[in-house]
């Protein structure tokens, strides 16, 4: 299974918490020849289908944003001193090529550290911090640095999606373009069957590795009558990953359908009665209290919303070479189209 077009060019996007605009127009301009697309203020996006009757209303929810770096401070050499947006590791950063997006395009540079031959002894028994980091662009000096970037500019890790054997990629920014690109290619067929009873609203929500806040802005706006939050969940087949805590989800085995104390059990049991249905794999997850998705501000919107979520099984979260299996978000657009399809006029979440 090739790499869709559209899937690489949301990876492709640069785009930090706060900083949407490239990935989110991506997402619009796949969404425009079978939907209504509209953006807000946030900057987050919606491709409504339209329904063709009465049935509910269902969001499909995506983060369009992904972790990134912003710069705080230049020093008179021209290296630049950044924070992280969103949760890093910053042992990952050593060493990475990374794209600066400036007012006047995206700018190259590097992350660097002190050489291990100039470490003290006990400098070589501890990970690299943020604060032992810095990104040179080849500025030679602090005021051609200045000419170049401001503070406040962001950055992402640099590369180029690769796609490896057995229908597996690896890119930055999966997480969470996946999502995005799942709730595109669910409306997509939806709209190619010639809709569900009720709209269905593809969203690309952004700032969630930070606030949740496109996820809580636009559910306020959007009122749906039920949502699902399509986002990405650890695979469990790389090694150190322990089954017992984490459950069983490796690749291939479809995405996953979380359960638990915030996720409405009507939408579970729909989720999971469409995936019987329609023969598509699935394993189940369960959470106790937190999901760490953009379900957490969702299903607290307005008088609540019942709120269902979708996970993608990734590798190596939160570094340059998340990877995932593409039948497993084919699948994943899949059920969350079956979903809609399922969903009739009279259904009610009541509890």
């Amino acid at each position: 299974m090739p790499l869709p077009d559209v899937l690489r060019s949301l990876l492709t996007a640069t785009g930090p918490s706060g900083y949407e605009g490239a990935p989110a127009r991506a997402f619009a301009e796949a969404c425009a020849p079978f939907a209504d697309v509209a953006t807000d203020v946030m900057g987050s996006v919606t491709a409504r289908v339209k329904g063709t009757g009465d049935g509910p209303t269902v969001a499909i929810i995506g983060h369009i944003d992904e972790i990134g770096l912003i710069v705080t401070h230049i020093d008179d050499k021209g290296f630049l001193s950044f924070i992280g947006v969103g949760g890093w590791d910053p042992v990952i950063l050593v060493g990475q090529r990374v794209e600066l997006t400036t007012r006047d395009g995206l700018l190259q540079g590097v992350v660097g550290k002190k050489p291990i031959h100039l470490l003290k002894e006990d400098e070589r028994k501890r990970a690299a911090e943020m604060k032992d980091l810095h990104i040179d662009i080849g500025a030679k000096d602090g005021d051609e640095a200045k000419t170049l970037v401001r503070i406040g500019d962001v950055a992402v890790i640099a590369g180029d999606p690769v796609e490896l054997p057995n229908d597996r990629v690896v890119s930055r920014a999966m997480d969470n373009r996946l999502g995005c690109y799942v709730a595109y290619e669910a409306a997509r067929l939806v709209a190619e069957a010639g809709g569900a009873l009720g709209d269905v609203v593809a969203v690309a929500a952004v700032q969630e590795e930070i606030t949740f806040a496109g996820a809580r802005t636009t559910a306020y706006e959007l009122r749906p009558d039920v949502a699902l939050v399509v986002d990405v969940t650890h695979a469990t087949d790389a090694p150190g990953i322990d089954e017992r805590e984490n459950g069983t989800h490796p690749f291939g085995s479809g995405p996953v359908i979380e359960r638990g104390s915030t996720m409405h059990p009507h939408v579970f049991e729909l989720l999971h009665e469409a995936a019987e249905a329609e023969s598509i794999p699935f394993t189940l997850s369960a959470s106790a209290r937190f999901t760490g998705t953009d379900a957490d501000a969702i299903h607290l919107s307005r008088g609540g919303v019942p709120t269902g979520l979708i996970g993608l099984p990734l590798r190596y979260m939160h570094s340059p070479v998340e990877m995932v299996q593409l039948d497993d978000v084919a699948n994943a657009a899949r059920l969350a189209a079956a979903f809609a399809h399922r969903l009739t006029a009279d259904v009610s979440f009541a509890r």
